[in-house]
Order: structure tokens, then sequence, then C-alpha cells
């Protein structure tokens, strides 16, 4: 199965996981947390809350009563005065959240006062309770009138969610004077958090608005409530607002508390007899003008505080203002359809699970992660600012699943390539060169391929006969030091260690990664190999006496590389005619006195920084054809060794045509110092003693 298909799977079953927790009611508690959370930040109110004002009776309106002997609770006249000044100020509509159930305490004719003005006043809404299970009537009590407005269903849509069978009434001379009765009755989600509000109940058949809808039709001409399974709206022409699958309109919060226009009752009725008595009032009615008011209880005794999105403790008055204002914006939230929902939530771990699936380190597997990690947070916040309720909670409940499991189907697969890889190498490559091959395994070619290598092949002079003198543990600490610092010069350089034979060492370059530069690579390592060596041999002279000499043969050509040997045993190496030629190469330094000899090969793709010297046509044994041969010259070459590097070179192109008086006139002037002139001087001497019959100056090696 391809790492895609992987992917896929792992998103589809993260996905399914995700969405039975979701179905199951398993994520609802944390989802309510996050969409407070959306619906605190992003709470900003709208052109239908200057609409609205609200008069609380709080704390200092109760102290103030108390000022003037009225003991909680208050008579009923006192409410009259509200009234009166909301008529004087020519409001839309006034709305108590307050249920006047019992006959007031302070007689009947504070009932019937307070009944007239009700009477009086434009566009009262009164407040009844229905419920499931609190309230002594089942029956619309017959000297109440029953609302005027009806109910248009469409669709089929279930009624049952909006059917209460009991009551509790207003006292009837407030029940029968008022515009109309609306609900109080509000149940928060599980969690005690009011979020949601029914636009109407069902009781005894009849529709009964909530506070804040029937604030709307005391105000409105016309009372027809158009219900579908998703939508409810006032009337035909009228936009369709959207309810939950539950029949609850989901409320868009405004703002903190006291975000709509807020006033004490005790400013407003102070205000009224001092306009009674023709002075100056405290609030301007026109504080009220054109708006819909809404009066509640918000004194911490009175208990009438709820928890909100945006608030632990919040004014229920304040959830019907929001609700009207919703209404009169036509900004209630909707769910975001369970199909859009699903598929989001499929697309994304999906994607989270392919992102982590291709991914080679766990860098990139932590970028992929803090890249999609905000985007559910992201898509939610703006499917808020559109007006719709898109779940955070699953999308993290798929994307996480998907991205662990992910993670650990990485650690299973890829983690076991590249603890493979880097078991498979570690003994031969350098810790960089693994540590890109666990990056990019795929530029590892498993079971061979043919490729063009720089091959490197290095002795250590008179080792068998340095061994014979020394015990095996000071041989080992020896051989150690020695391996371990060529070692390092060839890792620090890229090459591969093939393997080590005794004091030899086998090495090579561009594979298993590519080295466009493998043939220079390879001759720096080995010109830092002999003054790594130099550095060196001060302590190696003190330990056995002497200095160890190194030799060195460096042949690029085509050869076949890979993983050989048995199932149980393998080695990256390598098998061509190339590594025989560089392996001669490295014996017939002796022939020459130098300590690195390069191919022609080799030579022909040097950098140009690198300079060399052909030492010669030489025929290795095991090879008809000749080979030319370099050295590789340091780059510390002074102005006088430069001069002698031309001799040396006239002097071999004298000797390739023949001319051997001219050329060991060349090459004994440089002799004392160089070894090769040296050897070429004793080899134009014997020949000049013993002619050939036919010149070629090739020089034949008669041993390896």
């Amino acid at each position: 199965m391809s790492r895609i298909s992987q992917a896929i799977l792992i998103g589809c079953m993260a996905a399914a996981l995700s969405w039975v927790c979701l179905v199951t009611g398993l994520l609802e508690k944390w989802e309510g947390k996050t969409w407070d959370w959306r619906a605190a930040t992003l709470a900003n109110p709208s052109a239908s809350t200057e609409q609205i004002r609200l008069i609380f009776l709080d704390q200092s309106s109760l102290d103030w009563g108390k000022e003037r002997g009225w003991s909680w609770p208050w008579p009923r006249q006192v409410y009259s005065a509200v009234l009166d000044f909301c008529r004087r100020a020519g409001t839309k509509a006034v709305a108590f959240d307050v249920i006047f159930s019992e006959p007031s305490a302070w007689g009947v004719e504070d009932d019937e006062v307070f009944g007239s003005s009700v009477g009086s006043s434009r566009g009262f809404v009164g407040a009844l309770f229905v419920s499931g299970t609190s309230g002594g009537e089942t029956n619309w009590p017959a000297q109440v009138p029953t609302p005027a407005m009806a109910l248009q269903p469409a669709g089929n849509p279930d009624l049952s969610v909006f059917t209460l069978p009991r009551a509790v009434f207003p006292v009837t001379e407030m029940a029968t004077n008022a515009t109309l009765l609306a609900t109080v009755f509000g149940n928060p989600d599980d969690d005690g958090i009011y979020r949601r509000m029914k636009p109407f109940s069902l009781f005894a058949g009849q529709p009964v608005p909530c506070l804040g809808l029937g604030a709307y039709l005391a105000a409105a001409t016309g009372s027809v409530i158009r219900i579908t399974p998703t939508t409810f709206s006032l009337g035909p022409n009228t936009t369709p607002l959207p309810l939950d699958r539950h029949g609850n309109a989901i409320l868009k919060f405004r703002g903190p508390s006291q975000t709509h226009k807020t006033v004490n009752i005790a400013a407003v009725i102070e205000s009224e007899l001092r306009m009674r008595e023709g002075n100056p009032p405290l609030i301007s009615p026109s504080f009220f003008t054109h708006t819909y008011v809404f009066l509640g209880f918000t004194a911490p005794g009175l208990f009438d505080l709820r928890s909100s999105p945006v608030a632990a403790v919040y004014p229920g008055v304040e959830l019907h203002a929001t609700f009207l204002d919703n209404l009169l914006a036509s900004t209630f939230m909707r769910e975001s359809p369970l199909p859009l929902t699903f598929g989001l939530v499929l697309l994304l771990a999906i994607a989270g699970s392919i992102a982590v699936r291709l991914s080679r380190t766990a860098w990139q597997a932590a970028i992929a992660g803090l890249v999609l990690l905000p985007i559910p947070t992201l898509l939610s916040v703006l499917a808020y600012t559109r007006g719709w309720w898109l779940p955070i909670v699953v999308q993290y409940a798929a994307f996480t699943p998907a991205f662990v499991a992910t993670l650990a189907v990485n650690y299973a697969t890829e983690g076991r390539q590249k603890r493979f890889i880097k078991g498979a190498f570690k003994q031969y490559l350098s810790p960089v060169v693994i540590e890109e091959l666990v990056q990019h395994p795929e530029r590892l070619a498993l079971g061979g391929e043919t490729r063009e290598l720089s091959l490197f092949f290095s002795d250590v002079k008179g080792f068998t006969s340095l061994s014979e003198r020394l015990t095996p543990e000071q041989l080992t600490a020896l051989l150690n030091d020695y391996l371990t610092a060529m070692t390092d010069v060839i890792y620090a350089h890229g090459g591969t260690v093939d393997k080590y034979e005794g004091d030899a060492i086998i090495a090579f370059w561009n594979a298993p990664l590519a080295q466009p530069d493998h043939a220079t690579r390879a001759v720096r390592a080995a010109m830092d190999c002999q003054t790594r060596l130099a550095e060196l041999n001060p302590s190696f002279r003190k330990r056995i006496g002497s200095d160890l000499v190194q030799r060195i043969g460096i042949n690029s050509g085509p050869v076949v590389v890979g993983n050989m040997g048995s199932r149980q045993r393998f080695n990256y190496t390598f098998l061509g005619d190339a590594g025989n030629l560089a392996s001669r190469l490295e014996g017939i330094n002796k022939q020459f006195g130098t300590s690195i000899l390069i191919s022609e090969n080799t030579r022909a793709q040097l950098s140009s920084a690198v300079t060399t010297r052909e030492i010669g046509r030489v025929q290795v044994v095991g090879r008809k054809e000749p080979v030319r041969v370099f050295e590789p010259i340091p780059s510390t070459v002074s102005q006088p060794d430069s001069a002698r590097l031309s001799v040396f070179a006239n002097g071999l192109a004298a000797y390739y045509a023949g001319k051997l008086p001219e050329a060991l006139h060349a090459f004994e002037s440089l002799a004392p110092d160089d070894p090769v002139a040296a050897a070429y001087s004793r080899r134009c001497r014997e020949f000049a003693n013993h002619p050939v019959d036919k010149w070629d100056g090739i020089w034949i090696m008669t041993e390896k």
C-alpha cells in the first residue's frame, strides 16, 4: 500500500471515530466551551442594539426603595410610574421579565391600579411561565384572552419540541390588560449555559411567544408565525430565521452585560415623579423614544441571574433582549449542516495524515502540524463571522488521532528504514552522509548499480616487518589510532569506507550519494591524509621508533556498487576493473618513490585548483594497455619548485621521445631531491647500457 493510500485510510478511520463521538454527544461539553470563546471574542453590537433599552431593578434600586419605606416585594403601583414614563417617551413596546403570579401583598387595589396602567400602556408584554413540570395550569384560563396570533406549520415540522403542558399565569388584572403575554421559560444547554432560546412554546394548543419575540409582536402589525423544520418567520413576506434541530434559535451575543443601554429602575421612577411635579427628570424621555424596553431583576437576591457565553453571571432579561436584537437584525446563528461538517472533518483528517505521511523528518511533520493545527479554529471563526456554528472540537477529534496515528506509522515504517540505513552504513559512511541518506533513502539503490566512482587504496610501507617487532597490544593500538585518523579525513571529504584490510584502507566517492566532484574529493582526501599522518608521526616515532609511510592509489571509473553478500551478512562495496587499477597504482608508488598516484581518468576530472605532474606511462600487472599516471602537487609549491616541475616535464617528454641522454641530464639535475627523477635516472642509464629494439617509453611493472 502506498504512503498516500495509508494516509487516506488513517484519515478515514480518525474521521469516523470523531463522528461517533460527535453524534453520541461526547464532544458537546468541549464544543460548548469553544463556542463560548467564539461568542465572547467576536461579540459586537449591531444597528438593532441601539433600538433596545434595559431597566434593571438592581441592588441600588432596592436600597433606594428601602429609603422610601418599601419592603420587598414593592407595591405594584411603583411599576405604573415606569409604564407612564415609557408611554410619555413613546416607546414601541415594554416587556416585563417579571411574573406577577400572586396577588399583591399591598392589597387588591394595588393590582387594580397596576392593571389599569398596563391597559393604558402601548405594547405592554406581560410574562407567564410555561414548562414541562412546573405550574398549576394545564389549560388556558377562561378569563385570560388567548393570544391574537396564528401558527402556520410548513414542511411537517416537529411541533412536539415546542409543546409544554404546564403554565403559571400572572394575576388577572395584568393578564387581561396586557397587549399580549409571553413566556420567560428557557432551558440552558447541558452544561448550564444559555446559548439558545425557543422563539415560542405551545401551551394548550396556543402559541406563546418568548419575551423577545413578544416585544417585537406587540409593536408590529400582524402576528403569524410560520414554522418549518429548520426555520421560523413572521409572515409570508419576512426573512426565514434559522432554528437548530431541536427548534431553538441560537443566540448571537452582542457583548458583555449592559451592551444594550441600561438604566436602573430608581432613576426611571424618580424621573417620572419629578416630571409630574414639573421638575426636570434625571433621565430624558428621549432615551426611550422609539425603542423596545425590557425590565428585569438583576439584584443578586432576586435570583434572575444566568450563565451565558459572554459572562458567568448574566441577567436573564438580557437573554430576551439578545433574542430581540437578533430578530431585528436577522442574525441568529445557523448550525452547520451535518454532511458539510462531516465532509470537512474527513478532508482535514486525510489532509493531516497525508502531510505527516509524506514528511521525511520530525521537523517536517512538526511544520505540517503547525500549519494544519490552526485550520479548524480559523475555519470555525470564519464561519461564525458568516453566521454559522461550525463545530471545532470534532475537527480536532479527527485531526489529532490522524496526526498521531500517522506519526506512529511513520515511526514503524520510515523509522525502521532509517534504523536499517544507519545500521547498514554506520561502519563506512560519515554521519553527515548517513543523515542525508536517511532523509533521502530513494538515493540508495539497493542490490547494486553501475556508477562511476573514484576509488581510493592506501597501504603502510613496511607494515609486515613493523608488526613482527610489536606486541599484539601495541600493534592494535597503533593501527586503531592510524585508521581512525585516516578515516576521519576520508569522512570529512564525504568518502565511503569500503573496508579495512590490516593496515590497508579501501574507500570510494560518488556512492551511495551522487558527488559530481568525486575525483577532486578523493585526491584532496589523499593529500590531507598525508598531511595528517605527518602531524601524527612524531608521536608514532616515540612509540615505535620510526615514522609511518603511507602510499595511496586513486582511479576513477565505472564499477558495480551496492549491497553485496549473503542474506545474513552483506557489505556495501564495489566490483570492477577500475578498482584493480587503483590497487595497482597504490603498489607502484614504491617504484617511483611517490606517496600518491592517480590515473589519467581521475586527473581528467579534477578541479583546476588541483595541480598535478605526469609521472609516466605504466603497464601494470594484469593489464595490457598502458596508463598515464600523475602525482598531485600540494598547493604550497613555491616558485623554485615550479621551475623544477618544468624541468621534470621536459625530461619526461625527452624520455617518451627516446632521447635518453637529454632525459638523463634533466632527471639527474633533480635526482637528489626528487625520488621520481632518481628512479628515471636509473632507468635511463639501464636502457643506455641495454638498448631495446623498439622504444615506446612505457614503464612495465613486473610486480603488484
